[in-house]
């Protein structure tokens, strides 16, 4: 069973038809997945897993991490820049996107 796909779903207002739509698999599926100790195949993971922005480890249970870890640099940083890095992990991919854009524009990169 994938531990938190119901969890993700809900807290995103998003319907069990509307996440079958877009990972390509069908509303009955995620219905077991949530409610019937169903395990989706690797794919299908990764596919839920990219959705949310999160782990297949997120998704099945194995860290609590909650968002996708990716490389890092060590730096240090002051109050401010640790309470942005914090806000920026919990913002999905679209959004991420976007405030990329602003700082772009501000900065001329």
């Amino acid at each position: 069973m994938v531990a938190k796909l119901k969890e993700l779903r809900v807290k995103r207002g998003i319907s069990q038809q509307a996440l079958a739509d877009a990972i390509g698999v069908s509303q009955q599926s995620i219905n077991k997945y949530e409610n019937h100790n169903v395990e989706p195949d690797l794919c299908t993971l990764m596919a839920l897993a990219d959705f949310f922005s999160t782990s297949v480890d997120y998704l099945i249970g194995y860290t609590q991490i909650d968002h996708v870890i990716e490389p890092v640099q060590s730096f240090e940083l002051n109050e401010m820049e640790a309470k942005l890095i914090h806000q920026w992990r919990s913002l999905n991919k679209s959004q991420k996107e976007s405030i990329f854009y602003v700082i772009r524009n501000y900065t001329n990169l």
